[in-house]
């Protein structure tokens, strides 16, 4: 088995993969400590790992790395991925990019591809039926767009995205969760226009840990995988079998 441990800004995720390349578990863990480690390599035979993470390290989670009794690949930018990679500075892409687009090329090869990965911030990937990865954009996460509009303003208020949910706000709250919604949602639909116009059989993928709902005639062609990321991370993994 797979072990796939994804260190991300607030939480890590630890998943146990089978060798059909199957999702066994997912567990949440803390990304300082990764103290649900131990007791989950004893519920899975892991063969080998893969490490990615955003961020750096703390002693309480390298301990308990070298503690671990198979093989850890830990990626980087010189770690060798199934996709031709096009971005000019490939030392500075961070690895859920990456790791995203190589999910959607697992699952779907030969097409052209879009992924969305709604969490801290918004990125937006292509990779093209050739297995080209052309790069992406980075926007502002919701959580990030209700917090700036709080922070730089003196008078709006800290709104949830939770609650009264209008197209046209009838107060300041439900203006602000309308304007962050409503203008991620446009934002959203506007890229996968701009891009169907080029690529007219274009697929996309829509992942990471916030949520959105979507009336509009895009619905159809998005497919919505919460999972990506840590599908990547295991293609990875596996196409490094004989480097670790």
């Amino acid at each position: 088995m797979n072990l796939v441990i994804d260190i991300g800004n607030t939480v890590a995720k630890l998943a146990a993969f089978g060798e059909d390349g199957r999702l066994v578990e997912v567990v949440y863990d803390s990304n300082r400590t990764l103290e649900l480690l131990p007791e989950f390599c004893r519920r899975h035979s892991f063969g080998r790992a893969i490490l990615a993470s955003v961020i750096d390290l703390e002693e309480a989670v390298e301990s308990r790395l070298a503690r671990l009794s198979f093989p850890l690949l830990r990626l980087g930018a010189d770690t060798p991925v199934p996709v031709e990679n096009l971005y000019e500075t490939p030392r500075t892409l961070g690895y859920d990019r990456m790791a995203a687009v190589v999910g959607a090329h697992e699952l779907f090869p030969g097409r052209d591809v879009l992924v969305i990965d709604a969490g801290t911030c918004i990125t937006y990937e292509f990779l093209d039926a050739d297995g080209r990865y052309h790069g992406g954009n980075i926007s502002p996460g919701m959580q990030m767009r209700f917090r700036a509009l709080h922070h730089f303003t003196g008078r709006l208020p800290l709104v949830a995205a939770e609650g009264r949910d209008l197209s046209m706000g009838k107060d300041t709250d439900t203006a602000i969760r309308a304007g962050v919604l409503r203008g991620i949602e446009f934002e959203i639909e506007g890229y996968i226009r701009t891009l169907k116009h080029k690529y007219p059989q274009l697929l996309v993928f829509l992942t990471g840990g916030d949520d959105f709902s979507f009336d509009t005639n895009v619905k159809s062609i998005i497919f919505a995988d919460r999972f990506l990321v840590l599908k990547g991370l295991n293609r990875i993994l596996n196409y490094n079998n004989d480097r670790i």
